[in-house]
């Protein structure tokens, strides 16, 4: 007798499981809709989304790309010896070297942005 009743609780239980899953299945449904009426509404903020949808955007690799050129030819001057490459990232630096502050800072304050990060403290420091 005792192997039926604990049969009989095993189910009820798995039963009980697979209720509560589907209760929280249909809870976070309704809760997904709440949302984003609010957000049509204008209650909430639509910011989440936009995030959502610049993340891995085109800028971002445009950025990394740009920032990212005269490492990539440096290296390559380096492994290549080839000194018309070394001369001229030497004078893409002095003429970074020679820009204004400010478009330097404006520089670093949009690549932060875009990557997230913080650059007063950056540009501060200047």
């Amino acid at each position: 007798m005792m192997p039926w009743n604990l049969i009989g609780m095993a189910i009820k239980t798995g039963a009980k499981l697979y209720s509560d899953k589907q209760k929280t299945k249909e809870a976070l449904s309704e809760a997904k809709l709440l949302h984003a009426e609010k957000m049509r509404r204008g209650d909430i903020e639509f910011s989440g989304k936009v995030f959502e949808h610049q993340k891995g955007d085109w800028k971002d690799v445009f950025v990394l790309l740009t920032v990212s050129s005269p490492l990539f030819l440096l290296a390559y001057s380096v492994f290549a010896e080839d000194e018309n490459i070394q001369a001229k990232i030497d004078l893409y630096f002095e003429k970074l070297q020679q820009m204004p502050w400010w478009l330097v800072s404006l520089w670093i304050s949009i690549v932060a942005a875009i990557y997230g990060i913080k650059a007063t403290d950056l540009v501060r420091k200047k």
